[in-house]
C-alpha cells in the first residue's frame, strides 16, 4: 500500500503552486428516469439519549489525525462518496474481503482499490472508542458520515450538522460496483444521468464535485488527457499548456511511477475552499471529469457562481452531503449496527 510523506505531499505543493503563479491564478509574491430511491427518515438528535457524546467522540479522532496527516481528510470524504453511491449509506464499503470467497466486496473492485487506507483505519479507531462508551448503539456508516464532515470542516469548509439513525447493510457485493461510480472520463450526460439516479440534481453534481478542492489523484486517472484525448493521440486542447507541461513531466507517457499524484486543486490543495472552480475557468482542472463542468452548458453558470462566491459553494455543498447521506439508507432489519465495522456481525469469531 502507497504511502504518501509529508515531503512528497510538500514537494508537490510547491511544484504545482508555482505552476499556478505561472498560469497567473494564484496571487504570488516574490517573498431518463430516475430509480427508485429509498429513503428513511434521520435525524440530528438520533443518539441523544443512546449516545449523547458521539459527535465528541468521533472529533477527538478525527482532530488529531488530521493534524497528523492531512490527507485523511480527502480519503475519508472519498471514501464517504463511494460507499453512498453503491447501494446507499450503510457502510458497505467498509466491508474487508475474506480468504476463500467467492463474492467480491466493494472495496475489491475498480477505483475503490485506490481508497487510502487511512480512511478504513479512521474508521476503525472511531467505532472502537464509541463502542467503548455506547457498545452496540452507533452504526459504522453513521460514523464514516460524522467523520466526513470532521474533516471538511478541520480543512476550512462548512460545518453543516449531520443527520443520523443509518444502519449498516448486511451485504457487500463487488457487483454492484461498477455501475454506480463515476469514471475519470465521464461525460457530463453520464454524470448527469448517475446523479439523477440518486436523487441529486445538476446543482449537487457541481456542488459536490468541489470536494475536489482537496487531495490528490493518480496519474493514471488523468493520463489521457495528456497524451490521447479521445483518442486523438494528442493531449486535450482545454487544459492550461503550462499546467500540461508540469503534469507530464511528472506523468511520462510509458514508464512512470504509478504512486505519482497531482493536487486536484493547484493553488490551495490542502485547504477547503472555492479555489476549484477557478481552476477550472484557468482550464487549470486535473481530471476530464473536473474541466467538463466549465464546458458545458448546464454546468458552466454553476462553476462561475461558485467560483465567485465561497458562501454560495459552501450552502450548496452542505445541502448536496445530507442529501447524499440520505442515499438508500438502510432502517430496522435490513441492516445491523456492526461491533467491527470491516465484519458483517454473523461473521465474527465469538
Amino acid at each position: 500500500m502507497f504511502v504518501v510523506s509529508s515531503q512528497m505531499l510538500l514537494s508537490l505543493f510547491f511544484f504545482f503552486y508555482y505552476v499556478s503563479c505561472l498560469v497567473g491564478i494564484a496571487h504570488c509574491s516574490n517573498g431518463t428516469r430516475r430509480a427508485p430511491l429509498h429513503r428513511h427518515q434521520l435525524s440530528i438528535d438520533f443518539y441523544s439519549k443512546t449516545c449523547p457524546q458521539l459527535d465528541q467522540l468521533v472529533s477527538s479522532v478525527t482532530s488529531r489525525r488530521f493534524r497528523e496527516s492531512p490527507v485523511s481528510a480527502p480519503a475519508t470524504i472519498r471514501l464517504f462518496f463511494h460507499d453512498c453511491f453503491v447501494e446507499g449509506c450503510d457502510g458497505s464499503i467498509l466491508i474487508a474481503g475474506s480468504d476463500g470467497s467467492k463474492v467480491g466486496v466493494e472495496r475489491d473492485v475498480g477505483d475503490n482499490k485506490s481508497l487510502a487506507q487511512e480512511s478504513f483505519e479512521l474508521v476503525n479507531e472511531v467505532k472502537s472508542l464509541v463502542e467503548t462508551k455506547c457498545p452496540g448503539v452507533v452504526s459504522c456508516a453513521d460514523v464514516l458520515a460524522i467523520a466526513a464532515r470532521d474533516f471538511v470542516h478541520l480543512a476550512g469548509g462548512p460545518y453543516y450538522q449531520v443527520k443520523k439513525g443509518r444502519r449498516d447493510s448486511k451485504v457487500s457485493l463487488a457487483s454492484k460496483v461498477k455501475l454506480n461510480l463515476p469514471k475519470s472520463n465521464s461525460t457530463i450526460d453520464e454524470l448527469l444521468h448517475l446523479f439523477t439516479s440518486k436523487g441529486l440534481n445538476v446543482t449537487d453534481l457541481v456542488a459536490l464535485s468541489g470536494a475536489h478542492t482537496i487531495g490528490f489523484s493518480h496519474c493514471d486517472q488523468f493520463l489521457t488527457r495528456l497524451y490521447n484525448y479521445n483518442g486523438t493521440k494528442k493531449p486535450d486542447p482545454f487544459i492550461d499548456p503550462r499546467l500540461l507541461k508540469a503534469l507530464q513531466m511528472y506523468c511520462p507517457r510509458f514508464g512512470g511511477n504509478s504512486d505519482i499524484m497531482a493536487p486536484f486543486d493547484v493553488q490551495t490543495p490542502f485547504v477547503f475552499d472555492h479555489m476549484y472552480y477557478g481552476n477550472l475557468e484557468a482550464n487549470m482542472g486535473l481530471l476530464a471529469t473536473d474541466q467538463g463542468l466549465l464546458l458545458d452548458a448546464r454546468t458552466r453558470p454553476l462553476v462561475q457562481a461558485f467560483g465567485k462566491d465561497k458562501g454560495l459553494f459552501f450552502q450548496a455543498f452542505s445541502l448536496g452531503m445530507e442529501k447524499m447521506g440520505a442515499i438508500r439508507v438502510k432502517r430496522g432489519r435490513k441492516g445491523e449496527i456492526r461491533k467491527v465495522c470491516s465484519k458483517h456481525n454473523n461473521n465474527l469469531v465469538s
